[in-house]
């Protein structure tokens, strides 16, 4: 169950970079504990969105707030999960896990117990010393995801963290992702071009319009959890899934009309 004490207030959100204007007048809040999809066409600016409450980018107008406190830049309250890994190839998958801690001062034996235990809990227990030219795309992927909850964040931000895996590996590591989560229930924001994955994963999906990016519509996902792959061949769930898409279709059309015009 989500917790109704908002986590992150976002009032009058607007970017623009030189005379393009990316967001326009974004005002959202997400509740504590609360997994959160973004999706919609490309160029809508959800990338930005999340990159502006990771203090990564600065809006033009209005204000974001975690916990009741301005985000003014990058901080440890916060874990970035992105596209591609950026593990560092000369550490091992227990050194990469520890970058944080290591950068914070509080790399220990203490911390050490911790990292170890979310290596279990992301499923690499026994791989602590490999390197990660040793590991598959999802394995590295598990990684990432176990640093970024290494320090402890309270708000976790997840650009695309799949998409350049195969099919199967990628279904696979949305049920894992959900494991993890159901076990220590942190504040999500998902960006994903699948629209299935956000049904699947997500208590609300934020529908961003074409570009300049706006809410179009937030979908309450009303589907009991824990959640089996199955779930996804459920009338429910494809109900979800064509609403939305009927929400984006055209912004999507007119996006890929534009990019090859």
């Amino acid at each position: 169950m989500v917790d109704p004490i908002t986590k992150l207030s976002v009032s009058h959100l607007s970017k623009r970079f030189e005379t393009l204007e990316v967001l326009r007048d974004i005002s959202v809040d997400v509740h504590r504990g609360e997994f959160i999809s973004i999706v919609g066409p490309s160029g809508c600016g959800k990338t930005t969105f999340l990159r502006i409450v990771g203090g990564l980018e600065t809006g033009a107008t209005g204000d974001v707030r975690l916990d009741g406190r301005s985000i003014t830049g990058p901080g440890s309250d916060r874990g970035f999960v992105f596209q591609q890994d950026n593990l560092l190839p000369w550490r091992t998958v227990l050194d990469n896990v520890e970058i944080g801690p290591e950068i914070g001062g509080w790399r220990n034996a203490e911390q050490r117990v911790k990292t170890l235990k979310l290596l279990k809990l992301v499923g690499l227990a026994g791989f602590e010393k490999y390197y990660p030219r040793q590991l598959s795309g999802g394995m590295r992927q598990r990684v990432n995801l176990a640093r970024a909850l290494a320090v402890d964040p309270e708000l976790l931000l997840m650009d695309e963290p799949f998409s350049a895996l195969d099919a199967q590996t990628r279904e696979i590591m949305q049920t894992e992702l959900l494991r993890v989560w159901e076990e220590g229930r942190k504040t999500v924001l998902f960006v994903t071009h699948q629209i299935d994955e956000a049904v699947y994963l997500s208590d609300r999906v934020f529908v961003f319009a074409r570009r300049p990016g706006r809410i179009n519509e937030i979908v309450e996902i009303d589907l009991p959890r824990p959640r089996p792959l199955s779930l996804k061949r459920t009338p429910k769930f494809v109900e979800y899934v064509d609403h939305i898409w009927k929400l984006i279709e055209d912004d999507v059309r007119a996006s890929v009309l534009e990019e090859h015009a």
